[in-house]
């Protein structure tokens, strides 16, 4: 009879040191970085394995909506992978039923069809081919300010200097200014940025533009909340052109401006909208890419020229089911809308006290959707 003895846990030198002999960290020189070990969270709060505990205030990557460890999300998983742990894309399922119609129920306007992805960037992706079966056109106009992803067709929309270093990227991309212009220049108006974009429309030639993508509120390269007039311009501009509006909601969405996504504040629809991140507040990577009804008919009898191993993955779309149900259950967005108005008024008095602080953004995006208590 032989006996199975379970590994030590790690101490957090020795997590750290074969993280970082083994495995490769984004963005980074790895000879520079320094991570933080974690060995377990719950609710706001993660634990080094040495019991170091930290108010988790980023929600990780800006992603774990509901706080840590919630049983009900947990369970479901749990649940989901004893009875069907994977199963194909081209097959049906009952969590990629119950998802698809759920996702129907909350996105704007008619979106009721949605693609799943292993993640955000994958959603961006996925977005634009969309668009560009859809249309027929091949240029993707995108934002400055903007971040959509690190594979290769996101970080070719990405508007920011991440971009650089993975130039020249895919072709057809076209970047435009942003209402908003730096802490010294500050916000143009939204109807002189939207002339803008008219004129880089007429000169590209909008028989070329297959869509428009942007964050309904920006997120890594400033939390810039556009001026009222901006999004509901942007949607006359693509109808009148023929354009695509696509929204990357894979870090504003779920709740995180007090929303199910950043986007219905100005009561505008997009032609697609781009998902992830909270989607399952990270406890199973997932990403979706949702569209209009009328796009969808036009793949009834059209090929969809796409496809991934995890497609619609049981397991992701349990956790999505299930953080949804929790969202709802707790009124973590109402919850996010009264802590909006908490943060803007406790911005505006740090403003006021210090000189060093330009522009406290908090109105209400990007605060805790969790409950902090």
């Amino acid at each position: 009879m032989t006996t199975t003895v379970a590994p030590a846990a790690m101490t957090s030198a020795e997590m750290v040191d074969l993280c970082k002999k083994h495995t490769l960290y984004e963005w980074s020189a790895q000879s520079k970085i320094d991570p933080i070990s974690v060995a377990r969270a719950k609710g706001i709060y993660f634990w080094t394995p040495d019991g170091k505990r930290f108010i988790d205030f980023n929600s990780q990557l800006m992603s774990v909506n509901i706080g840590h460890g919630d049983e009900r999300v947990a369970t479901a998983i749990k649940e989901q992978v004893d009875k069907l742990a994977y199963a194909n894309p081209f097959m049906a399922h009952e969590p990629r039923a119950r998802l698809g119609a759920k996702l129907a129920a909350i996105t704007p306007g008619d979106i009721d069809t949605f693609f799943f992805t292993n993640g955000g960037a994958e959603a961006n992706e996925n977005a634009i081919k969309i668009a560009r079966f859809f249309t027929g056109r091949h240029k993707i106009i995108a934002r400055y300010r903007s971040y959509h992803g690190a594979t290769a067709g996101s970080i070719s929309l990405t508007g920011d200097p991440r971009r650089w270093a993975a130039e020249p990227g895919i072709p057809g991309v076209v970047h435009v200014l942003d209402p908003y212009h730096g802490i010294e220049r500050g916000w143009e108006s939204a109807e002189s940025s939207l002339q803008m974009l008219e004129e880089i429309i007429q000169l590209e030639g909008n028989h070329t533009i297959a869509a428009f993508i942007l964050e309904p509120v920006v997120g890594t390269n400033g939390i810039l909340i556009p001026p009222d007039g901006y999004l509901e311009g942007v949607r006359k501009l693509c109808d009148k052109h023929g354009i695509l509006m696509i929204a990357d909601e894979v870090m504003a969405g779920f709740g995180r401006t007090g929303e199910w996504f950043a986007i219905d504040h100005w009561k505008v629809v997009p032609d697609l909208i781009c998902m992830a991140k909270g989607l399952t507040s990270s406890y199973i990577p997932l990403g979706a890419v949702g569209m209009r009804h009328h796009i969808a008919q036009h793949f009834q009898n059209n090929v969809f020229y796409g496809g991934l191993t995890y497609n619609s993955h049981p397991m992701g779309c349990a956790a999505a089911l299930a953080t949804i149900r929790v969202y709802e259950e707790d009124r973590l967005i109402d919850n996010a809308r009264k802590m909006g108005i908490i943060m803007k008024q406790i911005g505006a008095e740090l403003q006021a006290k210090h000189p060093s602080l330009a522009a406290p953004r908090h109105w209400p995006p990007f605060v805790f959707t969790k409950k902090i208590v």
